[in-house]
């Protein structure tokens, strides 16, 4: 029987032993959105972040020291660069999810989807199918109906944060694809500096801000801090690991189709466990920009 006959024979037991992971890396990326906004408010978000990527990144350091020496100049610059952009989009959903439901931030950001193909279509001044532009089409008319949700009123603040910080995602992309130096460079150590550059931003920050990160600890109980912990241990540090684990046992396209499920987990969590209500119209957004989404997914693929 030949490898592939053989690949193919276990596939069923090693696929569901990979997808399961993966499948929880989206749950909890999908139930981060209810969690960052439970335990943050408008005052308390740069302390937040701080506290949320303190607690995960001396464990990468630790994972990852020998990694990190091998970097040259040019790839810590590169991830450095990429951090930046990181700390930003961490800003802005942050902010974003303060300001909206946890239900619209996780359906919002799944746009990152559609605008990285059009993005890099624009850069690379290649075509995009029908099909694609359809999708996009879609997904957008979705995020229309799922804002107005209660009546076509203007989009809220968090709304628009959750929009721009879409679009931060798909520039971090193209960015991360276009960093020479990087393309050799292993995951974990880029991932560390780019998480050691966005504390070191947020920290900076931090010091003229109305609530600093000792501050907002002190005044945690024990619900904040089971809400900081599961974004940290859990929406960060397994969230990593995992995809490190998974590309290298199954195909990247499997990866990114598992991981896209997110914005779904996002609307359960928030209805399900937030209490949060989208009303027909904002329904029928949902639904279309999960539909878009996915389907823009596969005609980009």
């Amino acid at each position: 029987m030949s490898s592939i006959a053989v690949r193919g024979a276990l596939a069923p037991r090693r696929t569901w032993s990979t997808d399961l992971p993966v499948l929880l890396v989206a749950v909890v990326w999908g139930a981060s959105y209810l969690a960052a906004k439970d335990i943050t408010t408008a005052r308390t978000v740069i302390a937040v972040l701080v506290l949320r990527f303190a607690l995960a990144l001396p464990v990468l350091v630790v994972t990852g020291r020998r990694a990190l020496a091998a970097l040259t100049a040019a790839q810590w610059r590169g991830a450095g660069l990429l951090g930046l952009i990181l700390s930003g989009i961490f800003l802005l959903e942050t902010y974003g999810v303060v300001h909206t439901s946890a239900t619209n931030a996780g359906l919002i950001i799944s746009l990152t989807m559609v605008f990285t193909p059009l993005a890099e279509s624009a850069v690379t001044r290649t075509r995009l199918s029908r099909a694609f532009l359809g999708a996009a089409a879609l997904s957008v008319l979705g995020v229309v109906l799922l804002t107005q949700g209660a009546g076509f009123t203007r989009p809220s603040l968090g709304d628009l944060l959750m929009l721009l910080a879409a679009v931060a995602r798909t520039v971090h992309v193209l960015v991360m694809a276009r960093v020479r130096s990087l393309r050799d460079a292993a995951a974990l150590p880029v991932t560390t500096v780019q998480l050691g550059t966005a504390v070191l931003v947020f920290a900076l920050l931090a010091t003229g801000a109305e609530a600093t990160p000792w501050e907002t600890a002190e005044a945690f109980g024990a619900r904040e801090w089971a809400g900081l912990l599961f974004l940290s241990a859990f929406c960060t540090l397994f969230a990593f690991f995992v995809q490190m684990w998974a590309v290298r046992r199954t195909s990247p396209s499997r990866v990114s189709l598992l991981l896209g499920t997110e914005p779904l987990w996002a609307a359960l969590a928030g209805i399900a466990l937030g209490g949060e209500r989208l009303g027909a119209i904002g329904l029928a957004g949902g639904a279309l920009v999960l539909v878009g989404t996915a389907w823009g997914r596969r005609a980009a693929g």
